[in-house]
């Protein structure tokens, strides 16, 4: 299915010349780096979440399928929900000793 942007593209003008091509301002993801080189911090937070305590993992450089893919192991490994975005992994309840412990089984530096 082609994924419709026609709305990231209101207010532009367009070009009769037949060569020309429309780029947009997208900016490549960063090349995800190895696990060994992560350097990954849990916390515990429960600001703006209606008093529910979630574990934040932060700090993971790399491409977004890459963080999807590690946010649902751990989800997957505690047992409870959660979701990736904005770089951060978030995990609901306070999981932070199990979390830390099945990063570091996987290679990950956690400080």
């Amino acid at each position: 299915m082609k994924q419709n942007d026609w709305k990231s593209r209101l207010g532009v003008m367009y070009s009769t010349n037949p060569d020309y091509e429309y780029q947009t301002d997208k900016e490549a993801e960063e090349e995800t780096l190895p696990k060994d080189k992560q350097r990954l911090r849990i916390t515990l937070d429960k600001r703006n979440r209606g008093g529910k305590v979630v574990t934040l993992v932060s700090g993971f450089r790399g491409t977004g399928n890459d963080l999807a893919a590690l946010g649902k192991l751990l989800k997957t490994r505690c047992g409870v929900g959660g979701s990736t975005k904005d770089g951060e992994i978030i995990i609901q309840g306070d999981w932070r000793q199990k979390v830390a412990d099945i990063l570091t089984k996987e290679g990950y530096r956690v400080c």
